[in-house]
This record gives C-alpha cells, structure tokens and sequence, in this order.
C-alpha cells in the first residue's frame, strides 16, 4: 500500500459539477486529467446513463456543457482543433454537439472567445457571455482591436482608477463580458447588451445570469459603481429583450447583490444580497425580487448562515448549500411560506457533512459533487429526504491502493474562552499517537475555513502522509459559525487567530499528541500573514512555512482591491497607521527567529510577491535562516503540474530539515 504523494494527486481524476438533463435521466460531468510531463490538463465532458459513464469530447479541452430542453443535444464552449484556421481558433468557442450521433458543430468564431452558455426555454435559441472591447462593441472591430494590440511593440497600461488590476492581470485596458443571443435556425447573432460597460464577477462569471422561463428576460449581476471604482460593489441587473437597456433592480442593497435565478413561473426573481461594506464574508441573504411591483423581500434575514448557488426546484421550492461549523450542508426552503412570512420560516438542512458544489436540482434530486477530506470530488445526487447516492467513482481505482490518514474532529477552548473547531489528520499506518511532529495548515481569507473538503493545493492528506499530525484549526473569524464569528477579527487580524492557534498547540500538548519539540506552522494567503505573525510572536516552533503571506500591511496597498481595506486592517498609511501597525508582522520582524520558507508567485496581484521578499530580506539581513521560492509564471496559487510537485517538493523538505 501507499500513501499520499503530490505526484498521485496529479494522477488522480480532477471532477466537475454535473449537469443532468431535463428529466434527470441523464447527466454529463466535465472530468479534467492532467500529464505532468506535458504540464497540462486536457477536460473532457462524459455522458452519464443507466449507471454507466463514457467519454463524449476528446482530445480538446471542453466545458461549460448545457443541455437543449429536449435532452438531446448540449452546448459546451471549447477551443478549435489545431488544424482550425478560421477567426478566434485560439480562444474557446461554442459547439453544438446532438447525443444521438454526429460531430460537434461550431456555433460561432468570436475573437475573444465565448462562455457560460444557456438554452433558451422553447430551445430555439441560446445565449451566452463574450467580451468585447471598450470602443469596439462590434465582434468585427474587437477582432481588429484584438490584431492591433497583439502586433503593438507598445505594452504600457494606463488608467485613472482606483480599481485596475484583479488576482493575476490587469483589467484597465480588459475588455467587457456582453450577452449575445444566438438563433439556431437562421443563425443569426445579436448582441443584448451592446452598451454594457460593467465587470461581471471577474473570477468566474459562470451562473451570473439567467434567462427567465417565457424567454423574454434576461437577469445579471454585474459591477454596479461607477469608474474610479473607489467602490466596487455587483448588483442585479434586470434586462428586456426589446432593445431596452438592463435595468439596476437592487440600489437598495447596502454592498452586494448578484446571482439572480428566475422562479419557473416567471413572478420572482431570486438573489442573493450583502449588507455590510468591505466585509466580504458578510452573510449572504436571499432575497425575493417580484418582477410585476417590483417589490423586494428578504427571505433569511434571521438565519445566521450564508447561502450559496440557490436554485429552483419548482415554484415553490429552493435548495441551496450553506457552510455549517466545519462542514458543508444542502438546505431546501420554502419558498411559498418565505415571502408570505419574511424571516420567519428557517431553511429546513436536508444533508450536513463533506462538501458539495454545485446544485442542480432536477427530477426530485439535487445533483451536486460531494467530497470530504479524505475523498476528491465524485457526482453525486441528494433526495428530498436527504439521502445521498455517489454517481461517479473517477477516483476509485487509484485510491484503492492508497492508506489515508484517520481524521478526527475536536474543539478546545479558544480566544475569550469560545470553542473552536479543528481536524486532526494523524500519520497513516501510526498506531502509538503520541508526541508526533505536528504541523499546523493555516487557511487564508482569512474568512474561510478549513472545512470538511478535498483540498488539491493544501491536501491534508499529503501532509500527514509525511509523518506529521496536521492540524486544521478553523479559527475566529472562519466562516460557517454565524456573522460575528467571522467579523470579530476585523482590524485585529494578529489577536484572535493567534491565540487559537496557540490555545490549539497547549491542547495537543496536554493531550500528550504533539511533541512541542517537532512542532511547525504553514499558511498562505492570510495564512501566510499569520506564519508572518507568528515569528515575531513566539520561538517554539522548529519551522515556519509562509507562502504568498502578507508581510507588511502598508505596503499591502499594492494589493489588487484596495476599497475598504483599512477596515480589515485597522488603518491605512495616510492615517491610522498606528491602528494598522498594531498587528503588522514587518514591524515585529527584528524578534523572528524561526526557520521560515517563503515561497510566491510573481504574478500575484492579490498579495504582491514582493511580500514575500520584504519577510525574506528581513531574515536574511538579521542572518536568521530562511529561504526563498519565486515562481515567475504563477499568480496566487501554484496551479502547473510541474510547479504545484516542485512546490510540495520544498515545503516538505523544509519541515523535514527542521523536524526531522
């Protein structure tokens, strides 16, 4: 038998959200394999029926399926073969591809490309998402637009906003996502949106939308502010398909609104709504929209959770998924008896434990993946009772040979005496648990979790499979324990996280689990700040791992979105700095110690990598023992094969170095 290794992880099957059919007799699954020594993945769609599975794209990377309301035929966007010499071969395109024999036939050739496809409900027409540039909202003068900025010897970027560049690019100069409607009989292309100059959800803009059931309506979430962008706040969008222009329906909201999902009988408009500016953890609230008064009600205001990818099942029924305390559930609410009695019908939890993405509800089932902690990603479906079927088995053979760590969920006490939750991973095959090298997972945000999840870039499981107890601790300001939980940390990022992670560590101790002389800490992200933090805090750690981890809070201003900042960080350079320098690592950093690896992408403009060099020269220049990893070609996350098992590569034999 073996364990978990960052080469098997590459090995193993990478699934998506399923997408059945009308009936639900059928599903297709975009399923992505990797080649380490290509350092790509190529994602095919495979077509699920009578409990059998068989690819159905091949050697092209495809996604985005879309069923037609007939089931017999899908949209799914993909690039053109190599040999395809025709206009934006290069970039992804939509197909069309009948599933009772034929080849895929492409639908269009825009020159940026295409996405997030939809049928319109009689399936005479689809839609979808295209960019176009700002003074070329024609397909022809982007195309021409697109030439001239691929043949310029000029590269600069300019702009007056606040608001410039997202995660790993700049968006000044991006082009902006417009809704085309396509007719599949006289083929004609409209473009619905030919203004729009708004930033839909700029990581993924995938289910930002919807068409409504009599297909004479389109709703959307978009960026609501204006340029500069000194805000930048999504709102929901409602727009005719008579040539009007969209139409903001959610002004009143007090930060964010978006994911609208029309009712199957046309009279509501579903969404989500933030209230509190520069919380972005702030709990999400559904909210009933009626599209004949206009009038909006808010359907969870008391519900201390925070919903997440709601559909409709029929009128008078949503599911959604919610984090709960660690884990993840699906929930179903009454819809009816919601807006008749706003705040007073509480989401009935159908299924709570692992994770699931994606909700699909279709033919009395949710389709959904659902993984844990020691399982990846496989479909599955949820019944109205709660009763969970597994759909796919991609990983199944490969983990067969595979020992997984034993895992167990613990609390201790916390900051001002709370009780928090971590997970334990112990060394698989280690029967005598007792004073183990031990190593803390620290997770970013820092308003996430750790949640009950297969996790490909901070796999537990590879972790412990090294020998080391690793430990999850879902500290104050994670989300899944209600609003205050997550917003107590707020300006004093430095006070409560750390003290759970050093209330965590006595525990294990007096549990007699961790030897205090081999223990070390890891995190990126926030997770990186809070090693940062750490090291000029306390030596009793052997080693320090601290990837892409905020260093220095004013210098952080840098970062990608700028607008409420000095919220989360307690002040800003031009002001409070003494606010912000309370809890900011660099000005703690004569008092490191610790070993500490450091490790950045050079193209992360979420935190800037010369973070990571500012926590590294401070080291070196007091001749404290570090070393530093730079990937020029990664953003945020080390996402290429190669990269991500070079990555694993250091930080393991970094903590072997230093814990034996």
């Amino acid at each position: 038998m073996q364990v978990m290794t960052p080469e098997l992880l590459w090995r193993l099957p990478r699934v998506g959200s399923p997408v059945p059919d009308a009936r639900g007799a059928r599903f297709v699954v975009p399923v992505t394999a990797y080649d380490v020594e290509k350092n790509e993945g190529v994602t095919r769609l495979w077509l699920g029926e009578g409990g059998k599975l068989r690819p159905i794209t091949g050697e092209v990377s495809s996604n985005s399926p879309a069923f037609s309301p007939d089931g017999r035929s899908i949209l799914f966007t993909r690039k053109a073969p190599k040999d395809d010499k025709l206009a934006g071969s290069e970039k992804n395109q939509l197909w069309l591809m009948p599933l009772e024999g034929g080849e895929p036939e492409r639908l269009t050739d825009l020159p940026l490309g295409v996405s997030d496809p939809r049928w319109f409900p009689d399936g005479t027409r689809v839609a979808f998402l295209a960019p176009l540039y700002e003074g070329h909202f024609t397909p022809e003068t982007s195309a021409v637009e697109a030439k001239r900025r691929k043949e310029s010897k000029v590269k600069a970027y300019s702009t007056e906003d606040r608001f410039y560049r997202y995660w790993d690019h700049w968006i000044c100069n991006d082009p902006f996502q417009h809704i085309f409607v396509l007719d599949l009989k006289s083929r004609g292309l409209k473009d619905v949106t030919p203004n729009l100059k708004r930033l839909f959800p700029l990581m993924d803009g995938a289910g930002s939308w919807d068409i409504s059931p009599s297909g004479d309506e389109i709703a959307f979430s978009a960026n609501r502010t204006e340029p500069p962008y000194h805000e930048v706040f999504m709102g929901v969008y409602r727009l005719k398909l008579d040539g009007s222009e969209p139409r903001l329906i959610s002004e009143w909201a007090g930060a964010n609104a978006f994911r609208p999902r029309f009712s199957p009988d046309g009279k509501w408009l579903l969404y989500g709504e933030q209230e509190e500016e520069a919380f972005y953890a702030d709990r999400v609230r559904l909210v009933a929209h009626d599209r004949a008064t206009d009038k909006h009600v808010v359907l969870t205001e008391r519900w201390d959770y925070s919903a997440a990818e709601w559909e409709f099942a029929d009128r008078n029924t949503v599911y959604f998924s919610a984090e709960d305390r660690g884990a993840n559930a699906l929930y179903a609410l009454d819809f009816a008896r919601a807006v008749a009695a706003p705040g007073e019908v509480e989401p009935r939890q159908l299924v709570r434990g692992g994770t699931f993405v994606g909700v699909k509800p279709v033919g009395g089932l949710i389709w959904t993946t659902a993984q844990d902690i020691s399982t990846p990603p496989e479909v599955a479906t949820v019944d109205a009772q709660g009763k969970l079927e597994l759909r796919s088995e991609f990983c199944k053979s490969l983990l067969a040979e595979v020992t997984l760590s034993d895992t167990e969920e613990v609390h201790f006490e916390g900051a001002d005496g709370d009780k928090v939750q971590m997970w334990l991973l112990y060394p698989p095959g280690v029967k005598e648990r007792k004073r183990l090298s031990m190593v803390h997972l620290i997770h970013g945000g820092p308003h996430g979790a750790f949640g009950d999840s297969w996790h490909w870039r901070w796999c537990a499981q590879a972790f412990a499979a090294q020998g080391w107890l690793t430990v999850l601790v879902n500290f104050h300001g994670s989300t899944g324990w209600g609003n205050d939980f997550a917003r107590c940390i707020m300006g004093e990022w430095g006070k409560k996280p750390y003290e759970d992670i050093e209330k965590a560590t006595d525990w294990l101790i007096e549990k007699g689990l961790a030897d205090p002389d081999r223990m070390a800490c890891a995190g990126g992200s926030y997770g990186g700040y809070l090693v940062s933090w750490i090291a000029g805090q306390t030596d009793r750690y052997k080693a320090l791992v601290n990837h892409a981890g905020v260093s220095d809070l004013q210098s952080q201003f840098a970062r990608d979105v700028t607008p409420g900042r000095e919220k989360a960080l307690g002040g800003e350079p031009w002001g409070n700095r003494e606010g912000m320098n309370r809890y900011n690592p660099i000005v703690h950093s004569g008092k490191y110690k610790t070993p500490m690896l450091v490790i950045h992408g050079e193209q992360d403009y979420r935190v800037p990598y010369t973070q990571g060099l500012e926590t590294y020269n401070a080291y070196r220049a007091q001749k404290r023992e570090a070393r530093l990893v730079v990937y020029p070609d990664e953003n945020h996350w080390i996402l290429k094969p190669q990269n991500n098992i070079h990555w694993y590569g250091e930080v393991f034999s970094w903590l072997k170095r230093w814990l034996g």
